[in-house]
């Protein structure tokens, strides 16, 4: 088994988000962090279930729609929860587009009266955008349909939850809230080295001893080493392709990666390039 310097999983890589968040045996994590975000407005989430995260549809774009996590609840609402590590262009335009799935899939019934169920959008940012950088204590967007004059909410069933999670820098000491231990252990549970008295909650053991390197199969070791790296090699060489204003060299790295045959969706979410962009260089 490989040796790690980090006791446990970086949820920023897309193993450690899965083994934390889209396992069936870990289902309570991920109901008790959607229960955190969503409690005020849609009341307590009873029971969640994992659905089909691919999506076929009349285009090619749309079948390479794949999100993070795709689940449904005893309502009926949909939650696509994902993961965003590298700035994107256009991130907002792909959040609204892959909200269309869930809205579309329901108009499959034969006797459909266009009664809509609730879709949430969730979307844990790596990045802050541009046009709130400067502006540290805004990290957390709920965003509704509302009336411009009243700023009321005029239509409901459409959320999107945006967390910019660079901006969340509070210690320990300072995590008041279920939100904010949450927010803490998404930042910073790979710098950790066990788990912070403040966090000695039962939710709060669970995902430790899940993240935990050391509890681990070898072929569990494997996938998140491959994961890891990738996670590593692809931020290094797109920070030190940005630092030294070489886009060119970035463009080459994107090829070096199509060129190993990682998926699509893969590539847009780590460079920021769009699908043409990408599909020139191939």
């Amino acid at each position: 088994m490989a040796e790690f310097t980090e006791k446990y999983i970086n949820p920023f890589t897309d193993y450690g988000f899965k083994k934390m968040f889209g396992e069936e045996p870990n289902k309570d994590l991920l109901l008790d962090f959607l229960n955190v975000l969503l409690k005020e407005e849609q009341g307590e989430i009873k029971d969640l279930v994992y659905l089909k995260n691919e999506h076929l549809g009349t285009g090619e774009l749309d079948r390479k729609a794949i999100f993070d996590l795709y689940c449904e609840n005893d309502k009926g609402e949909k939650f696509i929860v994902e993961l965003q590590k590298t700035k994107q262009n256009f991130f907002k335009d792909r959040t609204v587009y892959y909200s269309t799935f869930p809205i579309r899939e329901q108009a499959k019934r034969a006797d459909w009266n266009y009664e809509l169920k609730a879709v949430y959008t969730v979307a844990i940012l790596d990045f802050v955008f541009d046009e709130d950088k400067n502006d540290q204590s805004k990290f957390r967007y709920d965003i509704k349909l509302t009336d411009t004059e009243t700023k009321e909410v005029f239509y409901d069933k459409l959320t999107f939850i945006y967390l910019e999670m660079p901006k969340f820098n509070k210690t320990v000491e300072e995590l008041d809230t279920r939100f904010d231990k949450w927010l803490y252990v998404i930042r910073n549970l790979n710098r950790l080295d066990k788990v912070p008295d403040k966090l000695r909650e039962r939710v709060f053991e669970k995902l430790f001893e899940t993240a935990e390197i050391a509890r681990f199969t070898p072929e569990q070791v494997r996938s998140y080493e491959d994961s890891l790296k990738y996670y590593r090699d692809m931020k290094n060489s797109l920070d030190t392709a940005k630092e030294e204003g070489r886009e060119e060299r970035e463009l080459e790295i994107v090829k070096e990666i199509l060129r190993a045959h990682e998926p699509i969706e893969k590539i847009i979410r780590f460079t920021g390039l769009s699908l043409k962009q990408i599909e020139r260089l191939q």
